[in-house]
């Protein structure tokens, strides 16, 4: 260390997701450790969309924060929801064609959840929600986007970055929020404690 420098306490992503850690480079962030959390992520009795995000970002944040003192880490959740009703991460093609005939022709809503916990065990909390519109699917495009198998591992079932780019009308809102991670809110949170 040169004389003046400044230490930085390490940077822990509490996800395993490789499109968080891209959206996070893409605002000159890298993470120093990637630690995902093993937090179960089914909706309590009777929770909405937006407190289902927010609680899930901070449970994630707070159990990695617990195994790494003195970091800062950062936790998101990102939830998809029609209405009051929470779109699946789907399990299985025949989950995500179901995902996908609940989105076509509609407007639903992308939570983004974000928690941040400083080394002093604080935590800073920001919700985002993006409103996106599906233009109305063909079978065949169904189907020949269950094929690609980008639907893995997204919430909702689709990934706007990739394919079902071609299904989306109209966004409003955080693009980079339906991706993974709304990168303004997390710069701001990383801002708020003093990281550079």
């Amino acid at each position: 260390m040169t004389d003046g420098e400044e230490t930085r306490p390490p940077l822990v992503l509490a996800s395993a997701s490789p499109r968080r850690r891209d959206l996070l480079a893409q605002i000159g962030v890298v993470p120093d450790v990637i630690d995902p959390a093993d937090v179960d992520e089914t909706p309590a009795a009777r929770e909405l969309p937006r407190p289902h995000a927010a609680r899930l970002a901070k449970a994630k944040a707070l159990a990695v924060a617990a195994r790494h003192a003195g970091a800062v880490v950062i936790g998101a959740d990102t939830v998809v929801a029609c209405g009051r009703r929470i779109v699946p991460k789907p399990s299985d093609a025949e989950e995500a064609r179901q995902c996908l005939i609940r989105l076509s022709g509609r407007r639903h809503r992308v939570y983004g959840g974000v928690s941040l916990v400083a080394p002093d065990g604080c935590v800073r909390e920001r919700l985002v929600e993006t409103a996106v519109i599906f233009n109305r699917l063909e079978e065949r495009e169904i189907v020949r986007y269950l094929a690609s198998g980008e639907w893995q591992g997204k919430a909702g079932g689709y990934a706007i970055q990739g394919l079902a780019a071609a299904f989306i009308r109209s966004i409003n809102g955080s693009y980079s929020n339906v991706v993974g991670l709304p990168l303004f809110e997390t710069a701001q949170l990383l801002k708020g404690i003093g990281y550079r």
